[in-house]
Order: C-alpha cells, then structure tokens, then sequence
C-alpha cells in the first residue's frame, strides 16, 4: 500500500483528537497499517493541537516538514500555520470558519482577512478543499460535531483509502449515542462538501 501522511491541525476544543482517532480504528478495521500520533500544545489555553495519522509501512509517528499528503485544518489560520508540512502535490482540505486567538478577542491582534489566508493556501498547494464546517455543525444541530465535517470531507475527497461506510461503522461503535445521529449527519454532510 501507498504510505500517506496525514496532518490533522486545529485548536483546543475543536476535535480532531478525536477526528484522528476515528480514522486510526477505521484504517485498523481495514488490516491498513497505521500509526496516530498527537501534539497537543496550549490546547486547554485555545493553543495549537496537531495529530498525525499515517497510513502504509511507516516508521516513524512524525510527518516532518513538506512531508504532508494531506493537510486537514480545523481552522484557516492554523492551516496556513501548518503549510510548512506540505509540498506542491500536498491536498489541503480547510475549515474556511475562523476562531481568532486571545489575543485578537482582547484587542492586541488582529486576525488577516480569511480570503487572503484562503488564496496564499491555494498557491501553495496542489488542491484545496474549503467549507464552513462550523456552518455545517450548527446546521445538524450539534456545534460540537465539527471534527465529523472534517472527517467526511476527508472521506469525500478521495485521497486516502477508506470509505464512508467503514468510516461510518466506526463512528457507530465509537462515538457517544447520543450524538451519533447529528455525528453521522455532519459526517456525510461534510462529504458533499468536499466532493
């Protein structure tokens, strides 16, 4: 199997955590060999949390820099952050719903415009995939479930080798049942979004 390296960036509270998990038991539930591997960061400060999910025969649970396959980021600025990762054949697939540090909340920032973040991304990248995945969560009702959004519009993009109903089955067994009728719903709306 083709090795592919996955970077999955966010902030503390968004979920890809736990986005990264679920792909790891969905890759294992396929006998892929797999490796996850996190970087948490100031996450309970609103910091940076990076995780890893390599897919393939790897050694090593780092992806190091223009290592990236694909760039999954829960946030427009953390994604251009993380572009250090990529190389010119690197897909980026990015929340477009941005969540301005502290220090802009409190005055001693300012957050660039997304657009401009959004167009330095695409020309550095061989495609890019961008939805308001906070949107969409609020839409089914759980503005918790953006790490699902993210997740289906990793699905939904074709880069990598598992497919919706594995990753369903996944999310069926190991997400809270209370959630999972709105996880599922922002799972395949995400998905639409992507392709």
């Amino acid at each position: 199997m083709e090795t592919k390296r996955l970077v999955f960036i966010g902030v503390g509270g968004q979920g890809n955590l736990l986005a990264s998990r679920l792909l790891g038991e969905a890759a294992l539930s396929m006998d892929v060999p797999v490796v996850v591997s996190e970087i948490h960061g100031m996450a309970q400060r609103g910091g940076i949390v990076e995780s890893a999910v390599l897919l393939g025969d790897v050694s090593s649970p780092i992806v190091s820099s223009s290592e990236a396959d694909v760039l999954i980021g829960f946030e427009p600025l953390e994604t251009l952050r993380a572009l250090g990762k990529c190389n010119k054949n690197t897909v980026v697939i990015t929340n477009t719903h941005p969540l301005p540090p502290f220090t802009v909340a409190v005055g001693q920032g300012t957050y660039p415009p997304v657009e401009e973040t959004l167009q330095f991304i695409r020309e550095r990248a061989k495609k890019v995939i961008t939805l308001d995945g906070n949107a969409i969560a609020e839409e089914v009702g759980n503005p918790l479930s953006l790490n699902m959004v993210m997740l289906g519009a990793l699905i939904g993009s074709g880069t990598i080798p598992i497919g919706a109903e594995v990753m369903k089955k996944v999310l069926s067994t190991s997400t809270k049942k209370a959630f999972l009728e709105s996880n599922l719903k922002a799972f395949e709306m995400g998905m639409a979004a992507a392709s």
